[in-house]
């Protein structure tokens, strides 16, 4: 933000508002995950179509590639991830790019993390290999959200965005990709762990917090359901602070400073 801003008081509670001033976040985030495939052996062709199908439990853990940001480190990047080893083996498998000490990464660096944890790709795997279901023709809004539910998204700042911007639609809360993006770069550079710990809200013990700096009892005010009750939380971030914009200023594509 180009100075402090901070949060009128919403419709039905008094609340207060905050944001961080600009550069609180890390570098944009543009954080592809790739999932890269895993090698085995060709089935027979006689093979029966069930030994095709492995457990996702079965499966090795994942290689993507991660880029680093403003305030990471090894250790949150492993833990994040659920690296087996943890952040000793993230380093030993990118000692060649980390170099010599593994406390100075930089934003930018390129790291290839061997997660087992259950990600957009993962998900995106179990959809597609499951039988198709026919296809229910519920009326109105809830055939909208049926055919939202069936997507998937990048785990990155632009699925982020989209996925809330569906939501958002189901909901009738107004907003473009252009207003968020451009409200999130300035917020927090696309980060969705920034906070700001030196305001006045943070003195106040509400630090604002995520893509778009959403204080807790604005984001408990502004929560949309079915979203994640965690402020950090990317899409749920997003969802509730355009909520609260479209609230206060009619969408958050009228937002364009301190809000």
């Amino acid at each position: 933000m180009a100075g402090r801003g901070k949060h009128r008081r919403p419709r039905t509670n008094p609340l207060t508002r905050g944001f961080i001033a600009a550069g609180t976040g890390g570098a944009a985030l543009t954080l592809p995950l790739l999932g890269a495939t895993h090698a085995s052996a060709a089935e027979p062709q006689s093979a029966p179509a069930a030994a095709q199908s492995v457990p996702q439990a079965a499966q090795p853990a994942k290689s993507l590639t991660y880029t680093v940001v403003k305030g990471d480190s090894l250790a949150r990047i492993a833990d994040r991830h659920d690296v087996s080893g943890g952040w000793k083996q993230l380093y030993k498998d990118n000692r060649t790019a980390v170099g010599d000490n593994p406390k100075l990464i930089h934003p930018g660096l390129k790291l290839t993390v061997k997660t087992t944890k259950t990600s957009a790709a993962k998900k995106t795997a179990t959809q597609s290999s499951a039988p198709a279901k026919p296809a229910a023709k519920p009326a109105g809004g809830v055939a909208q959200a049926t055919q939202a539910s069936a997507k998937t998204y990048a785990d990155n700042l632009d699925g982020w965005i989209r996925e809330s911007l569906d939501i958002m639609a189901q909901k009738g809360i107004p907003g473009s990709y252009d207003g968020i993006y451009r409200n999130i770069m300035r917020e927090s550079s696309g980060n969705p762990q920034a906070i700001n710990n030196w305001d006045s809200n943070a003195v106040a013990g509400t630090p604002s917090k995520g893509l778009l700096q959403v204080i807790d009892p604005t984001f408990a005010a502004y929560h949309v359901a079915g979203t994640s009750f965690d402020p950090y939380d990317p899409v749920a971030n997003i969802t509730a602070a355009c909520n609260y914009a479209a609230d206060r200023y009619g969408s958050i594509d009228n937002v364009n400073g301190p809000y």
